[in-house]
Order: C-alpha cells, then sequence, then structure tokens
C-alpha cells in the first residue's frame, strides 16, 4: 500500500513543482504528467512540465494548451534549482531523463518518483512505486480519487484514461483488473470519451508510420522453432519513410500476433546507438533479458538502450543466443 498521505503532506507543504518523465515518453507518461499539472494548478500551486524529448504528435491532443516545455539547458538549468519539487513520472531510472540526469541529480530540489516499473533505482528522496499497477496513471488516479475526487475534471480524465488505456493494450493485458474497469468508468463519467482517444491515439498514424511499419513488417525473421521472433529498423529506413523513432511505439507487437511465437524483439538503429524492444507471452519475464543488457521494464514489455555502439550482426547474433538461451532455461 503506498503511502499516499506522505504524497500529500509533499503536495501541501510545497509551492512549486517540476514534472518530468523519461526520454520518448508513451501517453501513461504524457497522461501522467498532465493530470497531476492540472490537479496542482487547480489547487495553487506553481508548476511545470519539462520534458527532454518532444511530445509525440498522436499525442498532442492531450496537451491542447501547450503546456509541455522541451528541455533546454540555457533556459532550464537555473530554473530546476529555484523550485521546491521535481515529481519524475513514469521511470525508474534518472538516467532516462538523458542530459537532464545531471542537472536533476546535482540540484538541492526534493525529488520524488511515481512509477510502477520494476526495480528502481536509487536517485530519489520519496519512491511512490507500485509495480502491481497496470500503469502510472492508475497510482495517480488511486491517489487523486483517495484525497482529491472532486478536482478528477474532464481535463484530468482525459489523460489518466489515454495512459491506462495504453499502457493496459487496450485493456487486455493482465493487470487489467476489475478494480480497474471500476476506475476507468469513473474516467468515463468524467468526461473521458473512449472512441475518441483511441482514434486519435491509434487510427490517426501519419503516412510516413505506415511506410516504416510495411518496411518492419518486411524484415520480421521467426528462430527457435519459430517461439522467438525479430525486426530489425535502421536509419535509412526512418529516413527514406520520414518517420521518427516514436512512430516504432507497438510495432514490436506484430511479432507476438504470430502464431506460435513467445518472444519478440525489435532492434532500432538510432544515431548515437541502438534499442532493443522485448515482449514475451504469459509468464516468461521479458524484463530479465533487458536487465541483462543494461535494460528494464515490465515482466512481458521491457527495453536497453545501447549507446555510442552499431547495430550490428554480432550485437544482433549476441542478443538473439541470450533470448534463446534464456527460454531452454525456463523450459520453453
Amino acid at each position: 500500500m503506498l503511502n499516499f498521505n506522505l504524497l500529500d503532506k509533499i503536495l501541501v507543504e510545497n509551492n512549486s513543482f517540476i514534472i518530468t518523465t523519461h526520454v520518448n515518453p508513451d501517453a501513461d507518461a504524457i497522461g501522467a504528467e498532465l493530470a497531476f499539472y492540472r490537479m496542482l494548478k487547480i489547487i495553487k500551486k506553481e508548476v511545470k512540465i519539462i520534458n527532454y524529448s518532444s511530445t509525440p504528435y498522436n499525442l498532442e491532443f492531450l496537451d491542447t494548451d501547450k503546456i509541455i516545455e522541451k528541455y533546454c539547458l540555457e533556459i532550464h538549468k537555473d530554473l530546476i534549482n529555484s523550485y521546491d519539487v521535481i515529481l519524475t513520472l513514469d521511470m525508474n531510472s534518472i538516467k532516462r531523463t538523458v542530459k537532464m540526469a545531471d542537472l536533476i541529480l546535482n540540484s538541492n530540489i526534493k525529488k520524488v518518483c511515481i512509477d510502477h516499473h520494476q526495480n528502481p533505482e536509487e536517485f530519489a528522496d520519496y519512491y511512490f512505486v507500485d509495480t502491481q499497477a497496470s500503469a502510472t496513471c492508475e497510482i495517480i488516479f488511486d491517489f487523486l480519487f483517495s484525497f482529491y475526487p472532486d478536482l478528477i475534471t474532464k481535463d484530468i480524465a482525459i489523460p489518466l484514461y489515454a495512459g491506462i488505456m495504453t499502457d493496459t493494450g487496450s485493456f487486455r493485458f493482465s493487470r487489467t483488473t476489475p478494480k480497474l474497469h471500476r476506475d476507468v468508468a469513473f474516467l468515463i463519467e468524467k468526461g473521458a470519451d473512449p472512441f475518441d482517444i483511441y482514434d486519435k491515439i491509434y487510427d490517426q498514424s501519419k503516412f510516413s508510420k505506415v511506410k516504416l511499419l510495411g518496411k518492419a513488417l518486411n524484415t520480421i525473421e521467426l528462430i527457435y522453432n519459430g517461439k522467438i521472433g525479430f525486426m530489425t529498423i535502421t536509419q535509412d529506413d526512418f529516413n527514406v519513410t520520414q518517420a521518427i523513432e516514436s512512430d516504432t511505439d507497438n510495432f514490436v507487437n506484430f511479432i507476438l500476433s504470430i502464431e506460435g511465437v513467445l518472444f519478440g524483439i525489435l532492434f532500432i538503429e538510432l544515431p548515437n546507438g541502438f534499442k532493443a524492444s522485448f515482449r514475451s507471452k504469459g509468464e516468461i519475464p521479458a524484463d530479465l533479458v533487458a536487465k541483462n543488457f543494461g535494460g528494464g521494464g515490465h515482466r512481458n514489455a521491457s527495453g536497453a538502450r545501447f549507446y555510442n555502439q552499431k547495430l550490428d550482426k554480432n550485437i544482433i547474433d549476441q542478443i538473439l543466443n541470450y533470448s534463446i538461451n534464456f527460454l531452454q532455461s525456463l523450459g520453453k
């Protein structure tokens, strides 16, 4: 049980707050930030959201007022030290703020982590982490519903619904509980429109994203008797299609849709390295594979980033071989 009394005490006793999240934020990250921002503004606190990455285009509808600021060292280096508290949402490692990390760590600002990922690193003064929660937005809903239910307006319900909906795979993942459905019903009653939110996030893709998906699907290979599948996206693919990294969200799930596949991997070449996204079915702990390569995440959805390292056949084979051995160790 999270100590929401302590969280509320922190909010009440401080006046100014910065909110941030991980690089390449998803709907759970953006939704959590905006919901918390709007609640804090209602109770007359000074608040800023500062993110290292730009908001993905399919999530911009959540931030119609353009609240979220993109990190700029010259603008924000002194500002962070002048605020009372920084809320780091939906991330368990300060490294996931990239170039903001040292500035945050070296500041005197109180650091609060609210998250649902496993194995949080030591970087904050206060932790409110529930690894059984379906989403960070679920944790924030629970807090607001317990302490400020009357403040859950339509503008807060929409981002919370978006975060929960996406992180539960549209309510099909194992952490979709009866309690969560009751939470979501409350958000719908407050004005969150399920059709409109789903449509804006998933059914308004730019043509560049669809073209990139076509290239990615064409690279799928199956190994280990069809139990492991992987796909690869190169920088040339991004250049040709004019797509961006955030467009690859959920691409890896297409691998798991193939009959017999238990474990899927998406390799993405980046300008300064590459990343590998891991997805698994059932009780297979994809997070342990990611952890072996310096990453992390959830049991069935995790990833790792490799900085200043070239994506080549050797490293791909290394990750694939480790994945095969890992499944063998589980008797799969």
